[in-house]
């Protein structure tokens, strides 16, 4: 069984939907980005005091601060489970850091699952994403609908669409995400570590293919 998993795909392409079904699945702990300078910042790691001081300024923490806390984290007990990375690594030479650091504590990563999608299938997606101003509930004006139009079902307040949720941002974000991407794409089927998945054929048949994918 495949237990150590990267999960990378565009924005809009089910990485979140399909991420927490396999935790579910599998007992795998999801790790992002985000949540591990969190975690650092809180626990007061000298890593993670150094993430804050860059954070703190707005500036981008750099790749050997990040690989550092990814160390750290990925080394934790509740890791030796598996694992499923999602936003890191973002640049080729955390991919080869991430390599490294994975083997020499003996987390080697077992698979890139890679979640394809049609562009303005991903644009019509997002573009139609709303999110409670109250309490940042999710909801799609086509797939996710609130039982009052412009108002959350759980707290009764506005629903709004986020500034970099419109088209026109999207077909940049879009176009940094290829560019960005296509060498870690490259490097890891070099590997022979990427399996590419088709997100248009429904999040349930999605998660099947996968789940059937990992077992092997």
């Amino acid at each position: 069984m495949k237990k150590n998993i990267i999960l990378m795909g565009p924005p809009g392409a089910g990485k979140g939907t399909l991420a927490k079904q396999l935790m579910s699945a599998f007992n795998l702990v999801h790790i992002s980005t985000g949540d591990m300078f969190r975690e650092a910042i809180k626990a007061g790691t000298p890593l993670g005091t150094l993430a804050k001081s860059f954070i703190d300024k707005g500036d981008l923490v750099p790749d050997e601060v990040t690989i550092g806390i990814v160390r750290e984290r990925l080394a934790k007990d509740d890791c030796e489970r598996g694992f499923l990375l999602d936003g890191f690594p973002r640049t080729l030479p955390q991919a080869e850091a991430l390599k490294k650091l994975s083997i020499e504590i003996n987390r080697p990563i077992d698979v890139v699952i890679n979640l394809d999608c049609d562009n303005n299938e991903l644009i019509r997606r997002i573009s139609g994403r709303r999110v409670c101003k109250t309490c940042g509930a999710p909801y799609h004006i086509v797939t996710l609908k609130p039982k009052v139009e412009g108002v959350c079902d759980i707290c009764g307040g506005p629903l709004y669409q986020r500034a970099d949720d419109n088209e026109e941002a999207l077909k940049v974000r879009l176009g940094h995400y290829v560019q960005e991407t296509k060498p870690l794409l490259d490097f890891y089927a070099n590997e022979g570590l990427l399996e590419t998945f088709d997100s248009l054929v429904g999040k349930d048949l999605l998660f099947d293919q996968v789940s059937e994918f990992l077992k092997k």
